[in-house]
């Protein structure tokens, strides 16, 4: 739970299981984190052995993110805590409709 621990690591690292993104693809894809939070998360990842990042050689340079063989193993565990999200708000909104 340290390594999930903290707002918006869950977030980031389910973006990431699609496959590499760029920070600003991530910033587009999570739009209420600010690119200071990101940053502390993506590198607090990174320095967990969960995310890898890698300079991509282009003109700027750019940066890329990719889940390590860690973060990959985290997967299940973030699954299973969107499958109870899921269902919580499914039984929510079962009694609102009832109510």
């Amino acid at each position: 739970m340290q390594i999930l621990g903290g707002a918006w690591t869950p977030n980031v690292v389910w973006l990431l299981s699609g496959g590499p993104r760029r920070f600003g693809e991530l910033r587009r894809d999570i739009p209420l984190i600010s690119a200071k939070m990101l940053s502390a998360r993506l590198r607090a990842l990174e320095e967990k052995g969960v995310v890898a990042r890698r300079v991509v050689p282009s003109s700027p340079p750019s940066v890329e993110y990719r889940l390590t063989a860690l973060g990959e193993e985290l997967m299940p565990a973030i699954q299973a805590i969107a499958g109870v999200g899921v269902k919580l708000k499914a039984q929510a909104l079962a009694a609102a409709q009832a109510a």
